[in-house]
Formats: structure tokens, sequence, C-alpha cells
């Protein structure tokens, strides 16, 4: 129940973006929100899959899910979402650069809309700001200096809140009944990567770094979705003490089981985030993207990259046919950097 002593302060409406990811990163946004504007609140307007995340985020007041599915234009959708919204908000903060993803905010007649310039928005957005890739180098700087007045971006130095997920303790615990889990301290292993396979560590590798860290007491969690079930057996088939939970869990309990391990070996991903976002320490796995642009948002982190002249491409598949960005950075780099971060290494 709302109290009715707390002063009321601006309502702001946030479109998140369209991958786990970057929504875990938008929280660098909320969090900065809450700090400048403690009384505020924040709405975020995200595709449905992105509730579970946001109802882990202590600064969203409020998830509002816009059903339209990735690609989709869904004109009937976003007017029927803006009427909804009509007079609950004073300002809207646009994070993708689309043309649609400012729609719902303009038919809402929401006084205030600010966003990137990009896709002829002219109309759309009150406020469009030049997006300088120089100086907002990074996705999650991107997102927060749109909460930000202009004047303080334009340096690039201003302070970046890391995300921090919410755990529960008691979905935990069914699921370490449901799955037979935590027998042994537990790793967890993400061989997925939405964006394409210049993104994914061998298979082959992370199934010979699984062998060994069984052999060395260790329970292994490979996590994701549907599409990294055949994945998820390559590396846990037949091996004691490994479980393929990819298809099996939702992202909420993702949240808790990455919280729950020791440390995760992940590509640069979504759960990469996740993991980042509770604490647990990240094994990062860099081929055609860079740390530099993306980097987990912590301080827990072990960033696994070669920085190749041909890398980072940001190519979804590798242009010359090789992804010696990934195939070279081998299962004993990673063993002996689990090891030091465990201590029982020099």
């Amino acid at each position: 129940m709302a109290d009715s002593n707390r002063p009321t302060g601006e309502r702001i409406l946030v479109v998140g973006p369209s991958w786990v990811g970057d929504m875990v990163m938008a929280q660098s946004l909320f969090k900065t929100l809450k700090s400048r504007h403690p009384f505020c609140h924040i709405g975020v307007l995200a595709p449905a899959w992105s509730q579970p995340i946001l109802a882990r985020m202590a600064e969203v007041d409020e998830a509002i899910a816009l059903d339209v599915k990735h690609g989709q234009f869904g004109l009937s959708v976003r007017r029927q979402v803006a009427r909804s919204l009509k007079g609950r908000f004073d300002r809207a903060i646009v994070l993708p650069r689309s043309w649609k993803s400012a729609l719902v905010p303009f038919l809402a007649g929401i006084p205030q809309r600010t966003g990137f310039t990009g896709e002829q928005r002219l109309v759309l957005l009150t406020e469009r700001r030049k997006l300088d890739k120089t100086v907002l180098d990074q996705t999650v700087k991107r997102f927060v200096s749109l909460g930000l007045p202009e004047v303080e971006t334009r340096k690039g130095d201003f302070a970046i809140p890391k995300p921090r997920l919410e755990t529960d303790s008691g979905n935990l615990a069914s699921l370490k009944s449901t799955h037979d889990l935590g027998a042994r301290p537990a790793i967890a292993m993400m061989p997925g990567a939405e964006y394409g396979p210049a993104k994914q560590w061998p298979l082959a590798h992370f199934r010979q770094l699984a062998q060994q860290l069984v052999n060395d007491g260790y329970e292994i969690r490979v996590l994701g979705g549907p599409k990294d079930v055949a994945a998820g057996e390559s590396i846990a088939d037949g091996l004691a003490h490994a479980h393929n939970l990819c298809g099996k869990t939702q992202l909420a309990d993702a949240v808790d089981l990455l919280a729950d391990c020791r440390q995760v070996v992940t590509n640069d991903s979504g759960l990469m985030h996740v993991a980042a976002a509770v604490g647990t320490h990240v094994q990062a796995v860099y081929g055609s993207s860079t740390p530099r642009y993306t980097p987990p948002l912590t301080d827990d982190a072990s960033i696994h990259t070669l920085a190749l002249t041909c890398s980072p491409c940001f190519k979804r598949v590798c242009p010359l046919g090789h992804t010696h960005c990934l195939q070279l950075i081998s299962p004993k780099r990673l063993l002996r950097a689990i090891e030091l971060n465990e201590g029982i290494a020099e």
C-alpha cells in the first residue's frame, strides 16, 4: 500500500531494450534516476519476457508488457498500450533507437520524450540527442546518459551504478530439490549467445573444462534457453555431477541458480550480465565482440580475449571461417583462471 505521507515524484516511463543483457544494463539507468529523483515512479515498457528480470530490480515500480514479437510492428497493440498510459507519465526515456520504439510514448501524449536521433524520429521525440559513439563508448553509458541532463554527459565521465538483481532463496531451494542440485560447489556454464556463433566458445572446450572441473570436485550447471538444449547436452551428456538445465528453467530461475554458483564460464551473452548482477565471479570469453563495449558490470570478473588483428569484427559468423579468436582460448586457460580465483593455484 502506498504511503500517503510520501512526496509525489516525477513519473517516468522507460521504453526498455529487447535483449536480456541490455535489460540488465538498463538497471544502471533506473538506479541513476532513483538516485537523482528519490521519489520518482519508474515504469518500464518492455517485452513480456523481461517481466521476471524487472521484478528483481528494486528500482522498477511498474512493468508494462508490450506484447509484440521481435521485428513485428504491431500498430494495434502499440495503440492499445498507449491508450492505457495516457495521462500517467510526465516523461519518457526511449532506449532503443528505432522509430517504432518511440511510438507508444508519442501516442500516449507523454509531454517530454527523450532519446537518441535515429530513424526519422523528429516528431516522436521532444528531446533528440546526438549519439557520439566515441564519448558514449559503452551500451550502459548510452542508457544512463539519457537519464541525465545532456550537459553532464558530453565528456562521458559520469557515474555508472552497477546492476544488482534481487534473489529468492525459496525459489533456489525448490530448484535444487527439483533438479537434484547442490551436492558439490557449483560452477555454471552458459554456452549460448543469441547474436551468433562468432560469440560462442567451442562446445568441445566447454566439455573439456567441465570434465576437469567435475574431476576436481565441482558440480556443473549448464544454463540457457530452449535453443541451447543440444549445446548443453554436448557438455553434460554422460558426465556425473553435470546438469543440462537448458530449456528446463525460467529466466528468474537463472538469477537464483547463478547467484548460488561459485563462478560462471560464459560467452558475451545476456546470462553473462545476469551473473554479474548477482555478484558471482564471471569468467567471460569474448570473440567477435569486445569487453570495451559490453563488459560485465562488476568488479568480480576475469576477461578472456585475444585481441587478434581481425577482432573485434562484431560479425555473427566469422568472416574468415576459422574463429581463431575463440578457438585459441584454451580450456587450460579457463581452468587456471578458475583455480586462481578459488585460491587453489598460485
